[in-house]
């Protein structure tokens, strides 16, 4: 008996259908995934082998999650994201992919993600159910929700930190995610902003919860986490606990790039009315890229150059 095989009309339907797939799984949102990498980079193991790919499976699990998040949030906000400027062109929205293809894709990638994470031990998927579990908290409940809408986003970065320690079986500065869930704070806040003040009156069409902010409120939040942000960082590079742990008290040098790197977003939320995608801002603005990038660079210098040896890792 002879199989039937899809002809040109379907090949070209099924390659037309994954277009609106992977803009979906927003693939250029996956660079928040990065904070996983903080725990290795900070525990001295960024160029061993064994945690390196460890953190790299923890990195792809975390992104097929977030997909799988963002297939959900699409589905759920497509009414909304018709009355925003941009958000209508999402697949979902637009129509070019169905609401129930969405559903059944995002359970397939989040399940097969939660499978996979548990090969990196308990601890770890504990993480990633605990990410996608609050991320659908989110998409269905809290973002309508004033205060714990930017707070649920916040700690998602938060898990992101924990998760990349776990995987590599290392402990986290308490200092460290201090600051992430601060400068998470400071962009979810920006980003809330920007969207108060450019969507103007159908800016509660389009998030209900902004009816609760003013741009006066959200001001005096951003001043707080920022002011407070610094200030940890700042504890942090110069605290006694870190200089002992890294054999250097030259952490404290990072300060200014995360200075102007705050000071330069500021100015593209307020001046050039940026900050509606953190993540865009990120890739698209030269200046802060290339500070993002140089106090990276500075950070790996001064910690493997530091004398001392290699923190060890916990079994």
């Amino acid at each position: 008996m002879d199989v039937a095989t899809p002809g040109p009309a379907a090949a070209s339907a099924a390659s037309l259908k994954m277009g609106p797939v992977l803009v979906s799984l927003r693939p250029h949102q996956w660079t928040k995934n990065l904070v996983l990498f903080a725990a290795l980079a900070f525990s001295k193991h960024l160029f061993e082998a064994g945690p390196l790919v460890r953190a790299l499976v923890a990195f792809a699990i975390f992104c097929g999650l977030s997909g799988a998040v963002y297939l959900l949030n699409d589905v759920a906000d497509r009414d909304r994201d018709r009355m925003h400027p941009l958000k209508r062109l999402r697949p979902v929205a637009s129509g070019a992919l169905s609401p129930r293809t969405a559903v059944g894709l995002a359970a397939l990638i989040g399940f097969g993600c939660l499978a996979l994470s548990f090969g990196l031990g308990v601890p770890f998927a504990a993480c990633a159910v605990l990410y996608l579990g609050l991320n659908l908290l989110y998409s269905f409940s809290l973002k309508e929700v004033v205060i714990l809408d930017v707070l649920a986003i916040s700690m998602g970065f938060v898990l992101r930190a924990v998760a990349g320690a776990v995987a590599i079986g290392v402990q986290i500065s308490d200092w460290l995610l201090i600051c992430t869930i601060l400068l998470a704070l400071f962009l979810t806040l920006s980003k809330r902003r920007h969207e108060l003040t450019s969507l103007s009156d159908s800016a509660t069409g389009h998030r209900p919860t902004l009816q609760e902010y003013s741009p006066y409120l959200l001001d005096q939040m951003i001043a707080v986490v920022t002011a407070s942000c610094v200030t940890a960082y700042a504890f942090y590079t110069t605290a006694q606990e870190t200089r002992d742990k890294f054999q250097t008290d030259r952490l404290a040098w990072t300060l200014p790039f995360v200075l102007y790197g705050i000071f330069r977003y500021l100015y593209l939320v307020h001046r050039k009315e940026q900050g509606g995608s953190p993540t865009d801002v990120l890739l698209t603005d030269r200046p802060l890229l290339i500070d993002v990038f140089l106090w990276a660079v500075t950070v790996v210098l001064i910690i493997y150059t530091a004398r001392g040896l290699p923190v060890p890792l916990v079994r």
